[in-house]
């Protein structure tokens, strides 16, 4: 091809496969339009590839979307910022399609180039294009619209803001819910950008008609617009009106604007200030505590203990303290689930003698609950309440009920409590341990799931680090070595896992004299999987044991176990003997 049709051969191909039947090229070709417009230049991008992209009305989302996606960071191939106008049409386009994605990408690839663009365009070309999408007769570009308004308004001069802001004010009534919600979903970010004697005015009455929207989806939508509005107004605003729009709301009849309040409530109250959240907001926090759905439920006491932070004790004692004990026994697993992954942090907030005297029994309630994530929630934040009550009480309350788990029919639960044990080890001290926890962990070792084993030997490893190698040569190696005996192989085999994760910790001299004797008559065993797991515990003690070690005991060992009849031992083996000749070797 001559080197004068050259520029003209990309702009060929892309058009040909964005032509192309199949959706793969079509994909393609849409990734490679950056490397296309490097090819072409800057001029030709912008006088060919753009209004080919605007012309293109392909019809799959997949291709849209990508293409909406690139345009986004196109500003560089089209000469800078001063050309970035030229961008807009295609996205124009993209903003009014009927696929969500597609539309939702479109507004994002336009507030990130209308962000980069210079006053003067945004004011020749991208309020514009905001008026000519909010007039938009099909609803989809009228949703696109309510997205660019943070953009388009602080650039815009007087008479053209307060077009917007009236603009903005009919997308909030319009007749299709959907342009309600989306005009309530960025509502808060519009706010932040209109100035501080408009907002009480305006944007205000945009937010009581989204309040009182018949339709609860736009309703709820105007639940996260208070958090934001709130952070805006001085506080004395705030509680003129968003307080009393939020007590409302917690008294909504559709249980989902109850939902959003219930899981906002926390932000709300930062927003209005101590003083109303007592009077105001603590009783309708109580009353969704105690509200009729499970889902209100489950969303109010996940945020408990942040709640109870923004009060003083008392106050949480006397209100919300009555309603958690409800919630402890409520019907809904969920319910329970949600309260019992952030009770543990309401110690700290109550203080010693509350905790002991309400929390305590809530605690243990909820320790013995039928239901297994119940449980593992209290466990998995027992040192938050260690902090608050001390070690004594703790053993003494809760420990009975952390044995019973330990012993738990369902294997995750005695997984989630091995995996707390290290934890618990080094909260109550070694001798406590000692007492009460050690026989558990060795009974790990021979429980019938494997995940459970496996958990156990890893386990062992962290509390002879925890305890150190003295401790555990009195308390773990001997135990474990005993049960290298048992007549079922896949226990033999835990112990030769356990063994080898131990060896590290336990150092050189304990390692020859006490486990290596037990793996070297480990490779006389009759079973293959426990002599070829010889062959990789072989291999992994190389490292911690002396070179005069691994030529008297190691390799002859190895040496025998590579003449196996059983192939995979004979592999392994011959691995571990490769493994030692190239660690001898460098």
């Amino acid at each position: 091809m001559s080197t004068v049709d050259e520029p003209l051969y990309p702009i060929a191909v892309l058009i040909d496969e964005l032509k192309n039947d199949d959706i793969q090229l079509r994909l393609n070709s849409i990734r490679r339009l950056s490397t296309i417009a490097r090819a072409l230049g800057e001029e030709r991008t912008r006088k060919e590839l753009i209004p080919f992209l605007s012309e293109n009305n392909d019809d799959d989302d997949e291709v849209l979307l990508a293409m909406a996606e690139e345009l986004g960071v196109f500003i560089p191939y089209v000469g800078g910022v001063e050309h970035a106008h030229v961008l807009l049409p295609p996205l124009e386009t993209l903003c009014t399609v009927e696929e969500t994605c597609v539309r939702d990408k479109a507004v994002e690839s336009l507030c990130r180039i209308g962000s980069q663009m210079r006053e003067s365009d945004l004011v020749d070309w991208f309020i514009p294009l905001v008026k000519r999408l909010a007039a938009g007769e099909w609803f989809t570009a009228r949703v696109s619209a309510c997205g660019l308004f943070h953009i388009a308004y602080p650039s815009a001069p007087d008479m053209l803001k307060t077009e917007l802001r009236s603009i903005y004010s009919q997308l909030c009534q319009d007749d299709m819910p959907m342009v309600r919600r989306a005009a309530a979903t960025n509502l808060g970010k519009f706010a932040a950008t209109v100035e501080p004697a408009h907002l009480k005015t305006d944007v205000m009455s945009m937010f009581e008609d989204l309040t009182q929207d018949d339709q609860d989806s736009v309703r709820l939508l105007a639940v996260e617009s208070c958090a934001a509005l709130g952070k805006l107004l001085e506080p004395q605003d705030c509680v003129a009106h968003i307080l009393p729009v939020i007590v409302s709301f917690s008294q909504d009849k559709s249980w989902r604007v109850r939902y959003m309040v219930a899981n906002q409530l926390y932000e709300l109250c930062e927003a209005v200030g101590p003083e109303p959240t007592r009077t105001d907001l603590v009783p309708a926090y109580v009353r969704l505590l105690r509200d009729n759905e499970a889902e209100v439920r489950i969303a109010a006491a996940g945020k408990v203990t942040k709640f109870c932070r923004i009060l003083n004790p008392e106050l949480a004692i006397q209100h919300i303290l009555p309603c958690v004990k409800e919630l402890s026994s409520d019907s809904s697993q969920h319910v329970r689930s949600a309260l019992a992954s952030v009770i543990m942090g309401m110690a700290p907030v109550l203080g010693k003698d509350a905790t002991i005297e309400q929390l305590l029994p809530i605690f243990l309630s909820l320790l013995k609950d039928e239901f297994p994530d119940v449980r593992l929630n209290i466990i998995s934040k027992l040192d938050q309440v260690n902090q608050v009550i001390g070690i004594d009480l703790l053993s003494q309350s809760l420990l009975p009920a952390i044995v019973e788990l330990a012993e738990d029919r369902h294997w995750r639960v005695r997984l989630a409590i091995i995996e707390y044990i290290p934890l618990l080890a080094s909260q109550l001290g070694v001798g406590f341990f000692d007492d009460k926890l050690g026989a558990l962990c060795m009974q790990w070792l021979e429980d019938k799931v494997h995940s459970i084993r496996d958990a156990a030997a890893n386990n062992l490893k962290r509390l002879a680090e925890e305890f150190g190698p003295e401790w555990a040569m009195q308390h773990i190696v001997p135990q474990v070595l005993e049960k290298i005996t048992n007549p079922h192989y896949l226990y033999r085999m835990t112990i030769l896992r356990a063994v080898s994760l131990l060896a590290p910790v336990m150092g050189s001299e304990i390692t020859c004299s006490k486990l290596l004797p037990v793996i070297v008559t480990a490779s006389k065993d009759k079973v293959p999987n426990i002599k070829f797991n010889v062959a990789k515990v072989l291999q992994s003690t190389v490292p911690i044991v002396d070179q005069s070690v691994v030529e008297k005991t190691i390799r002859p060992c190895l040496i025998e176990l590579a003449e196996d009849p059983d192939v995979d031992v004979r592999f392994f083996a011959n691995q571990a003997l490769q493994s030692i000749d190239h660690m001898m070797s460098s």
